[in-house]
């Protein structure tokens, strides 16, 4: 029997156009990080006091809710540092957490991720960054989001607030 052509091309087709719905759903996802998204930032005083006293309260929408439960299970050993808290504030910090986190589905495979800089969508955001900012003493690391962005402090990333160091 010969190779039919057609029916290959159709296969690559479908295979094509099915590619380029998800990569829309997942721009569409990725678009809710950028502050001209569709959801507003979230706020909670224990998060913001509490986080917010050693760097930027990250927002909870840039991890997923399994992230957040791992990280709050371990902030005795929180990227080196003891951060416990008092079970009753950790409660209520991870119920925000949780509440208001990212709606990407995690691999259920891997281990949760515990860096924002880690994710798919920073390094995407982030991949055009000089090696040299990210080594620069007023940066130190990628997670010093408030180094480039101005409003960082009010969960706003959006481009024309960014500022990046000489």
């Amino acid at each position: 029997m010969p190779f039919d052509y057609r029916n290959t091309l159709r296969m690559f087709a479908v295979i094509f156009l099915l590619g380029g719905m998800i990569s829309v759903a997942q721009a569409d996802e990725d678009h809710e990080h950028h502050e001209g998204g569709r959801r507003a930032v979230a706020t909670n005083a224990a998060w913001q006091e509490e986080c917010g006293s050693c760097h930027v309260a990250f927002p909870p929408r840039l991890l997923p809710a399994e992230s957040w439960r791992e990280m709050m299970s371990g902030l005795d050993k929180h990227f080196g540092t003891d951060a416990s808290l008092e079970p009753a504030v950790a409660q209520e910090i991870a119920a925000f957490l949780e509440q208001n986190a990212g709606k990407r589905k995690p691999d259920p495979v891997a281990k949760p991720l515990l860096r924002i800089s880690e994710t798919l969508w920073f390094i995407r955001e982030h991949d055009e960054v000089p090696g040299r900012i990210w080594k620069n003493p007023l940066v130190k690391s990628p997670a010093n989001c408030a180094a480039c962005h101005t409003k960082a402090e009010s969960g706003k990333y959006g481009e024309r607030d960014i500022r990046m160091p000489k």
